[in-house]
Order: C-alpha cells, then sequence, then structure tokens
C-alpha cells in the first residue's frame, strides 16, 4: 500500500534566497541545496495546522518552521553569541519537551525543540 514516509522538503520564497541559505547552513547547519540534500536524523516530526486566528506564533505569518536539537541549550546560548535575539517561555516547556524561538532575517519564526526524549 502506498503511504508517505516523511517530508521531503521544506520549500518557502525568500528575498534573498542566497543569502537566507547561508543563515540556515551557518546556524543551524542546514546546507543549502547547492551541496546536495540536508540528511537529518530520524525522530519525530509534526505535522499539525493551526487555527487561523492562532496566537502562537506571529498572526502575519502563515507558516512557522519547527527544528528538532539535542541540545537546546547549547543552541540557544550558540545563537545568542551570534547575536541572534532568542526567546524563551516557562509555558513552552513541558510534556512535549523544550522550546525557544527565533526569527530568520527575513523575519520568518523558527521554532527549536528539544523533545523529551533527548533531555
Amino acid at each position: 500500500m502506498a503511504s508517505v514516509s516523511g517530508i521531503g522538503g521544506f520549500f518557502f520564497r525568500a528575498n534573498d534566497p542566497d543569502a537566507l541559505s547561508a543563515w540556515y547552513d551557518k546556524h543551524f547547519g542546514i546546507n543549502p541545496v547547492s551541496a546536495g540534500p540536508w540528511l537529518q536524523d530520524a525522530g519525530p516530526t509534526v505535522f499539525s495546522p493551526f487555527a487561523d486566528n492562532s496566537d502562537y506564533f506571529s498572526a502575519d505569518k502563515r507558516w512557522m518552521l519547527n527544528l528538532r536539537v539535542d541540545d537546546i541549550d547549547g543552541m540557544i546560548a550558540k545563537l545568542k553569541t551570534a547575536g541572534i535575539e532568542v526567546e524563551t517561555r516557562e509555558e513552552w516547556d513541558g510534556e512535549y519537551g523544550r522550546f525557544a524561538r527565533v526569527h530568520d532575517p527575513e523575519g520568518n519564526p523558527v521554532e527549536l525543540w528539544q523533545p523529551p526524549d533527548s533531555e
């Protein structure tokens, strides 16, 4: 029986695709398409449409990228050292793990998620 085995890509528009691709490579290790596909670790992926009036992320954005991390404290420290503002809230952390939020240079929200089984 045919089924979907995972997400094969995430495609979005950018004002400066090359610069944005370089930013994701530098800070998250997500290599640009020209370097070949990003081979990620197997693990949980959440696919969840939100209500149009959700306040979980900025109302002027239609999507938010969520990146799974293995050491959220280390990632937060790395990003802050690079001068990137990182938002955390106690109410975001709980049974589903720990979360932090940044915005890429074009203002797109990026959520960092450390699942509870990797803590």
